[in-house]
């Protein structure tokens, strides 16, 4: 029996715990917005927040978080919940205002304070650059499925955890150029994100295919494992590969498809071709002939 098996049920507790206070906080601060009707935030992106929530629930406090010692493809459908599902899903939520509004503001001064110093800003802008998101989460894809790391994540309690939380965050630095694009990433051309999306596949795709048409187990551990489902050892990691391989491209086709249409929308394509100075104009323009209609 794997170490870190023994612990499930604290574990769940504290992760269900801060899940369950992360979205309190949340409601909270959604209530505060719609009530002052300050940067009103969408309903379904509540909804999304929330969904966000209990994707990470269900990957780390629920039944199938302690299936992956016993299952490859139980611990893929971990991994692809943590850096693929939940962290869009969580961005689209909007979370940073929800959850300002939802902090007391005393509370809120003191860890803003530290976060607004000099050392700390440059940070900011290298975590959210692109090229430091993808080689972040591709690293961290790459990493964890060594045999000898993956080992160590199963055996070790706290590297267990390490690891969930690894894919967790670079999953959030992956899709924040994505999803909330800021003036760090305006250097980079908004068609880029299509690329950035496109390379993102390869090192899934690589590692799915070797998973799937590899003809040996590749980590012997599970060779041990009961035979869940009726799954022998090569068929569970055929179907763990199988599914990281089409979960993935699904997702960013999704996601790339979306970003297409936003990028060729009519009123964007307006925006870009108008500089700045002639939209404001043009705004000025339009005022004063509306004043003068009205004399």
């Amino acid at each position: 029996m794997i170490s870190h098996i023994h612990h499930g049920a604290s574990e769940s507790f504290w992760i269900s715990g801060a899940l369950i206070f992360a979205a309190f906080l949340y409601l909270r601060g959604w209530l505060g917005i719609r009530r002052q009707d300050d940067g009103n935030v969408e309903g379904w992106r509540a909804g999304s927040f929330a969904f966000g929530l209990l994707f990470i629930w269900i990957a780390t406090a629920s039944r199938l978080a302690a299936l992956d010692h016993e299952m490859l493809t139980s611990h893929m459908v971990q991994h692809l919940l943590l850096m693929t599902l939940a962290p869009p899903l969580i961005l689209l939520g909007m979370p940073r205002m929800p959850l300002a509004h939802g902090l007391l503001q005393r509370f809120l001064q003191a860890i803003g304070r530290p976060l607004r110093s000099a050392p700390i800003k440059p940070m900011g802008s290298v975590l959210t650059n692109p090229a430091f998101c993808w080689f972040a989460a591709a690293g961290t894809l790459v990493v964890w499925h060594i045999p000898s790391m993956f080992m160590l994540g199963l055996r070790s309690q706290v590297w267990h955890g390490i690891e969930q939380a690894s894919f967790l965050a670079t999953g959030l630095l992956f899709w924040w150029p994505v999803v909330e694009p800021r003036p760090t990433v305006s250097k980079w051309a908004e068609s880029s994100m299509l690329l950035y999306l496109f390379l993102a596949t390869l090192p899934c795709d690589i590692l799915s295919g070797f998973l799937v048409f590899c003809d040996r187990v590749v980590y012997p551990v599970f060779l041990c494992s009961p035979r869940s489902f009726g799954l022998s050892a090569l068929e569970d990691q055929q179907c763990a590969g199988a599914l990281m391989w089409t979960c993935v491209t699904v997702v960013y086709l999704i996601a790339g498809a979306v970003f297409t249409a936003r990028l060729l929308s009519p009123h964007r394509s307006e925006e870009r071709s108008i500089p700045q100075f002639e939209s404001q104009r043009i705004a000025v323009l339009r005022s004063d002939s509306q004043r003068i209609e009205v004399v």
